[in-house]
């Protein structure tokens, strides 16, 4: 029962984790830009996210539950403004030369504290992991939050040690000028998922 658990959350944070969405777009141009260990930051602060998340609904924890869906509204501004920066720095970021310095890039803790806060502010992953796990934890054992919270840390964290390995090797292959291509994309896709999170906040 435990193992299959286990299983089950490790698909949940395999499959939340895995769509397309600001933390992949910041994963593959961290990446690019400045190698494995800081879109791997990146990564895990969403994963670490993933799971907190998915604790408060494995735990069902009703109080935190009601406050953060109280608190959609204000974390989907900040979530959104958050974003347009990271669009605005992304847009104006010079190409790394290959070979650079580990020193170009931006410290690791501040990366994936970083990450951690962009995903918390996300209500979508809030809403998905509060009714998934919820619904997982009514039909565990008594003793299964904590493996539920586990399985889905590892299966967040694979779905990002996988990407980064993926971009990291074909990082090579990648000149300025396609480094640049990929910023001003990625930029572009970070400003558009930025509008989308407070667009949903007007159609609800």
């Amino acid at each position: 029962m435990t193992a299959t658990l286990f299983l089950q959350s490790m698909w949940v944070g395999l499959a939340i984790a895995a769509p397309v969405g600001p933390i992949g777009v910041l994963v593959i141009q961290r990446t690019l830009r400045h190698g494995v260990p800081a879109g791997l930051a990146t990564g895990l602060g969403a994963a670490v996210a993933d799971a907190t998340y998915g604790a408060v609904g494995a735990y069902g924890v009703t109080g935190l539950t009601a406050w953060l869906q109280g608190a959609r509204v204000p974390l989907a501004l900040a979530g959104g403004a958050f974003l347009l920066w990271l669009a605005w720095r992304t847009w104006l970021a010079e190409p790394a030369a290959m070979g650079c310095s580990a020193s170009a890039a931006p410290g690791l803790a501040a990366t994936f504290a970083g990450a951690v806060a962009l995903t918390l502010s996300n209500p979508a992953t809030m809403l998905s992991f509060i009714a998934i796990f919820g619904a997982l934890a009514g039909a565990g054992a008594p003793a299964s939050p904590g493996t539920m919270v586990a399985g889905v840390l590892a299966g967040s964290a694979l779905w990002w040690l996988l990407l980064c390995a993926a971009v990291g090797v074909l990082r090579g292959r990648f000149d300025v000028a396609w480094q640049r291509r990929v910023a001003r994309v990625s930029a572009l896709m970070l400003a558009a998922f930025a509008l989308w999170q407070w667009g949903s906040l007007l159609a609800r």
